[in-house]
């Protein structure tokens, strides 16, 4: 499980001596980032205009509410005592893919608080990939590896059974394009995951879209439990904010909720009666609709 206790504060020039020049928008691949330095020595990166992640000093600090909410379910699966087993005894390391990497701040973490885990990170913006790997001073290979790929087809060309867990991350603009959104990439995902493994999504959904609705509905013709996190407006369809999609073809993992209780967001794990009202509701999403 992440370490959830409060970072030391930090000098805004003592960490990332690397760090590009801040306050100003510096060319990549597909448009601009901008850095922004904060107070407690954290940078704030955004994408086109749009916080996309944010690094603190400590890697293992999550400043974005929804990255540590994965990174608790990512925690409490590989703590399963039959994922551990599977793993002690597998001659295949353990693996994890990004699909999206912006900053790489929830692959940052994960290689402190998990390194024995291997993570491929799928990113569409190459002189982003290669700035973030200099700024953040990213692992290296093979904890922690960088493929400049589309994400669709980065996930339709890995083999089946590869993956323990499987982060879809990926935004155009403010919004998760709409392929990999679909039946078939939820297909996909099931395909490259192993047995047991697990699914998690980030769903950035506008109030009065349904798109929650329409992911669990989608994600559920696929995988045989799904869950959410989010905030109770936010299940609610009050207003936007970032959800955290879950599905395996095994239970979720125990004690999630439980867990979540310690966060500095009031964020809960929807209880079941709520996921299958969502599910009956929504419209499955399908490639071409």
């Amino acid at each position: 499980m992440p370490r959830r206790d409060r970072p030391r504060s930090y000098a805004p020039t003592e960490a990332f001596p690397r760090l590009g020049p801040v306050d100003t928008a510096i060319p990549t691949s597909t448009g601009s980032v901008r850095l922004i330095r904060e107070s407690d020595g954290s940078v704030l990166l955004e994408v086109n205009g749009v916080p996309s992640s944010q690094q603190h000093p400590d890697p293992a600090h999550l400043v974005f509410e929804y990255m540590r909410w994965m990174a608790l379910v990512v925690g409490l699966h590989l703590e399963r005592e039959e994922v551990r087993a599977a793993l002690a005894t597998s001659p295949a390391p353990l693996e994890i893919a990004h699909l999206g990497g912006g900053g790489c701040s929830l692959p940052r973490a994960l290689a402190a608080t998990h390194p024995a885990a291997r993570q491929l990170v799928v990113e569409l913006d190459g002189q982003l990939a290669e700035l973030v790997r200099t700024w953040f001073e990213l692992p290296r290979s093979p904890r922690l590896r960088i493929r400049v790929d589309d994400a669709a087809e980065a996930l339709a060309a890995w083999r089946e059974d590869r993956f323990e867990v499987l982060i879809r991350d990926v935004f155009a603009g403010d919004r998760t394009p709409a392929e990999l959104i679909t039946q078939e990439t939820a297909r996909q995902a099931d395909r490259v995951l192993r047995p047991g493994g697990i699914y998690l999504a980030n769903c950035a959904a506008p109030p009065g879209s349904g798109m929650i609705a329409a992911e669990i509905a989608t994600l559920a013709e696929v995988f045989a439990h799904v869950g959410v996190i989010a905030e109770p407006a936010h299940l609610g369809n009050k207003r936007r904010s970032n959800a955290v999609l879950l599905a395996s073809q095994e239970p979720l993992p125990e004690g999630v909720d439980r867990a979540l209780r310690s966060d500095a967001v009031s964020v809960r794990l929807a209880p079941r009666d709520q996921v299958e009202n969502l599910r009956r509701s929504g419209q499955v999403l399908r490639a071409g609709a």
